[in-house]
């Protein structure tokens, strides 16, 4: 079995930990102190899960341009998943929302109305699971906060503790997606 490739950070702190790139570089932070030995053998035992992480990042060619069949089978799958996630992460947030409609958009993920109608693009779906429940949790924090501001931020922390590295990802790899939808497609 082939070593996993990673980067070694070390630092003050007192335990080993693994960190996952949006772009899937293995980062390992360990103690100054910790001998490599102690280091591989923990990233060893990490392997199932820094592969099955590794796998969850897509990879996405911006010359892959979707057809209008594969937007349609990317929207069946948004409105199925998509809402489940919705009622799931509402009560953590502890709001209430409107209607929920899935739609083909090529700079937007999601939305939040006044009403309470939210709006998420079909595109998610190339996206990891984690980035999906992101952008649920970033607009149902808008029902609290119909703004970016401190409190807004502190309320997506509050339920997503690493919501930042999910942003990053997003930031990083939405690019790439977002350019799969040809300026041809209708929008639905």
């Amino acid at each position: 079995m082939e070593p996993i490739a990673y980067q070694l950070i070390r630092s003050d702190r007192k335990t080993i930990a693994i960190q996952i790139t949006p772009e899937g570089t293995v980062l390992v932070r360990a103690p100054r102190r910790a001998a490599q030995a102690q280091i591989q053998a923990f990233v060893e035992s990490k392997r199932g899960w820094i592969q099955s992480h590794l796998a969850a990042i897509p990879k996405i060619s911006p010359a892959e341009a979707l057809s209008d069949a594969d937007i349609r089978a990317l929207a069946d799958q948004a409105l199925s998943l998509i809402p489940k996630r919705v009622a799931h992460f509402a009560p953590l947030v502890g709001v209430t929302y409107g209607g929920i409609t899935i739609r083909n958009q090529r700079s937007r993920w999601g939305s939040c109305s006044a009403r309470g109608n939210l709006n998420f693009n079909c595109l998610l779906m190339l996206c990891p699971a984690e980035i999906l429940d992101y952008v649920v949790v970033h607009e149902l924090c808008h029902r609290k906060e119909m703004n970016h501001s401190p409190r807004f931020w502190a309320e997506v922390e509050r339920v997503l503790p690493d919501y930042r590295r999910r942003e990053a990802w997003l930031k990083a790899n939405g690019g790439a997606i977002l350019a799969r939808m040809t300026a041809g497609h209708t929008n639905f």
